[in-house]
């Protein structure tokens, strides 16, 4: 006999018996990064990201988990939903707190309902799961239930009072290249020059990548790093969510998992990207640059990841939210997904409308973007 409960911290939980659970791929789901975002304040109560994580034991072993935490904003998501609150707020109904299935600050797909390898009617249980998660929003009072960058729509759609929503992202997807020149060869002539030119700026300016990985990672790498995040977030979003404790917390017990690119001129470091890997996938995240270099954005977090994982025979990169600039350089149009329980039912199919509207959009957005793909017909 199973029971379930809601841990308000990862410290209350067993890092062996929750990576059982999830595995050892996944990197955002992992005990180590996740305990890493409560341990160093970057989620917790007073950022607005609560845990609240559902837990599921049988026989003292988790068969079910799934990372939660009690919202009072919409920020951190990259699932877009403050024409929701606003309507809400306009017919003098609190939209917040909600609670929030996602990896906080990281819109990367995955599984939001994980279930051990051991529990052979998945289909089942993770209907149980949503259900119990349900009652509990029901009992504390919340609006809604959101799971963000669910893996697969299908096992989502048929679910009672959940609403899917699709969203676009872009990734790149390797087709068995040998290396960096057979993956331009499958592009047109024009693209091709245009990427070698844009290559270049290594050369032109001096400069030297170091792709480094595990223990070659040292503090003097992270200290940089995290100077060029400060100085992106400042200029570009103007919210700084992670904080340092964050990023020395991962390179103390994750090391393994993070691929940090790094641009050097001489002796000194100039730039840095930081990604996080799995077998099938690499992961691009942040970066930042002292200084402005032409192109080595581009170089930095889409052509050296597309090499890395060529290399590596990594599957898919995923290179972040947003930036139809990735077209230009291989990066297809993917379809996201979202999954949603509205508790008020007015607004459930006010919204339910609104996502069947939306979903056509998407598509015929996705089926536009193709066009502009760089690859040869």
């Amino acid at each position: 006999m199973s029971e379930h409960f809601f841990c308000s911290s990862l410290s209350n939980i067993k890092s062996a018996e929750w990576n059982e659970c999830v595995g050892n791929d996944h990197p955002f789901l992992q005990y180590e990064f996740l305990h890493a975002l409560e341990k160093s304040n970057s989620a917790n109560s007073k950022t607005g990201w609560q845990p609240y994580h559902y837990i599921e034991q049988e026989n003292d072993k988790i068969i079910s988990l799934c990372p939660l935490y009690i919202k009072n904003h919409s920020f951190g998501e990259y699932i877009f939903d403050h024409s929701w609150a606003d309507a809400y707020h306009r017919y003098g109904i609190n939209y917040y707190p909600k609670l929030q299935s996602a990896i906080p600050f990281t819109p990367v797909t995955g599984d939001r309902i994980v279930l051990n390898k051991s529990v052979k009617d998945k289909k089942g249980k993770q209907v149980q799961v949503i259900n119990n998660i349900i009652k509990e929003a029901k009992k504390i009072n919340v609006s809604s239930l959101h799971f963000n960058f669910i893996n697969d729509a299908s096992n989502w759609n048929d679910i009672d009072n959940i609403m899917v929503r699709s969203g676009i992202q872009f990734h790149w997807n390797n087709n068995e290249y040998k290396n960096f020149n057979e993956f331009l060869n499958d592009l047109s002539s024009r693209k091709r020059k245009i990427i070698r030119r844009e290559r270049q700026c290594i050369e032109n300016n001096n400069l030297t990548v170091k792709l480094l990985n595990g223990d070659d990672i040292k503090e003097e790498h992270i200290n940089f790093f995290y100077d060029c995040y400060l100085d992106t977030t400042g200029r570009k979003w103007g919210s700084t969510y992670l904080t340092k404790e964050f990023f020395f917390e991962i390179l103390q017990n994750f090391r393994n998992k993070i691929l940090l690119i790094m641009a050097n001129q001489e002796d000194k470091m100039v730039a840095s990207a930081i990604n996080f890997l799995s077998k099938t996938h690499l992961y691009g995240r942040l970066w930042g640059s002292k200084y402005e270099v032409p192109f080595l954005h581009f170089e930095l977090c889409y052509y050296q990841a597309i090499e890395y994982a060529i290399q590596n025979k990594i599957q898919i990169v995923e290179a972040g939210a947003q930036g139809e600039h990735k077209l230009q350089r291989g990066y297809a149009p993917t379809k996201t997904w979202s999954a949603h329980w509205i508790k008020d039912q007015e607004f459930s199919k006010a919204i339910q409308k609104f996502l069947d509207n939306e979903s056509q959009l998407i598509d015929n957005q996705k089926e536009k973007l193709e066009d502009y793909l760089p690859f040869k017909n």
